[in-house]
């Protein structure tokens, strides 16, 4: 057992990191514009309108809440004069917000995926792996917020906390998440294989995420003047004298152009 806990805890986290991140760089190499969503919103959009969303709005405040719960310490709270009490009453309810919020979204667009047939027709071999894997590791996630509490006293802020954080020491603390309960080994083993299925699946278009966008510098827009420039409007090789398009002025022929009144060359 001890060499169970040691090669899941001590040595599975490296080894899906390494693909992670190996995964990721191979796939911008020999497949960048692979990375896509591969949206059918082309065969079905009103469940569409509905579940993504959700999912993703869920997702992001799940991550917020994974980065701090897992990665800020108990201590740090306390220096706030944050009670133990205030925290876990609002990581219940925040929580319990956005596990159900991507719960839902993730429903809805599997029953889109599995009742329309152009998108069902349309998923990938990929998509059949991931889809269990990532329902899976919400499902868990969720009843770790909502379930746990009510049943039992384990304070994961520190047992998987410590571990995750001593993750980054490279120096696993593999006590901590031997003790932990089986429901939250089970989620954390979810979350593994989900992050080393992420690169070779859909999933890797969140780091095509335009977040260039927030910093980019301004662009200016320009409107046309569409006043008239004439009766027939203008010409090719004319341009208007001084202001573009003032009223009352005929355009005047550009120099080489012959686009003025024609002579006769026999003069």
């Amino acid at each position: 057992m001890d060499h169970l806990h040691t090669a899941l805890w001590g040595v599975l986290p490296y080894l899906v990191l390494t693909c992670l991140v190996a995964g990721t760089a191979w796939r911008y190499r020999y497949d960048r514009f692979g990375f896509t969503t591969r949206s059918s919103q082309l065969h079905e959009n009103r469940l569409l309108r509905i579940g993504s969303p959700l999912f993703h709005f869920g997702l992001l405040l799940i991550l917020m809440g994974h980065i701090v719960g897992l990665l800020v310490p108990e201590s740090f709270t306390e220096w706030l004069h944050v009670t133990e009490a205030q925290y876990s009453a609002g990581a219940l309810v925040a929580g319990s917000l956005a596990g159900l919020m991507a719960t839902g979204g993730l429903a809805i667009l599997l029953w889109r995926r599995t009742r329309v047939r152009a998108v069902r027709r349309a998923s990938s071999r990929s998509d059949r792996v991931l889809y269990p894997v990532l329902a899976a590791t919400l499902v868990a996630g969720l009843m770790n917020t909502m379930v746990t509490p009510a049943t039992s006293d384990y304070d994961y802020r520190l047992g998987v906390s410590v571990w995750v954080r001593s993750l980054f020491t490279l120096d696993p603390d593999i006590s901590h998440m031997a003790d932990a309960p089986l429901q939250f080994q089970v989620h954390a083993v979810l979350a593994m294989a989900l992050f080393a299925l992420w690169p070779f699946s859909r999933l890797v278009h969140a780091f095509t995420a335009p977040v260039g966008y927030l910093f980019r510098p301004y662009v200016v827009y320009r409107t046309r003047n569409h006043r008239p420039h004439g009766p027939y409007g203008p010409r090719d090789g004319y341009r208007s004298r001084g202001d573009q398009g003032r009223k009352g002025k005929r355009p005047v022929p550009l120099a080489g152009t012959g686009s003025g009144p024609r002579r006769d060359a026999r003069r």
